[in-house]
């Protein structure tokens, strides 16, 4: 059993009663049981397809390019380039890059 972190509260018994009592009489929940655990699936023979899709994202990369930073923008500069769609994050450093240096990429 894990260590309880100081100050934390455990169900008295009564209360640990009701906590189950409670838990059997919701019509939406029910107890996991041995029977439920023999008949249960991997995740991949269930739904291959989400699996497959959780494997084909994109690891971290192994050379960074760019630098996490955060940044306070005026909230309507952010609107602006968060209206433009996915990417506005790249299209905000192209931006920053033409009017820093007058060069793109």
């Amino acid at each position: 059993m894990p260590k309880l972190k100081p100050k934390a509260m455990t169900p008295t018994p009564d209360e640990e009663a009701a906590i189950r009592a409670g838990i059997a009489a919701d019509p939406d929940t029910f107890e996991l049981d041995d029977e439920w655990f023999a008949k249960a699936r991997p995740a991949s023979d269930a739904h291959p397809q989400i699996v497959e899709h959780d494997k084909r994202r994109r690891g971290r990369q192994k050379a960074p390019t760019k630098e996490h930073i955060s940044i306070r923008l005026d909230a309507d500069l952010a609107a602006h380039f968060r209206s433009s769609g996915p990417g506005w994050q790249t299209r905000l450093n192209d931006t920053l890059r033409q009017a820093v240096f007058g060069q793109g990429k």
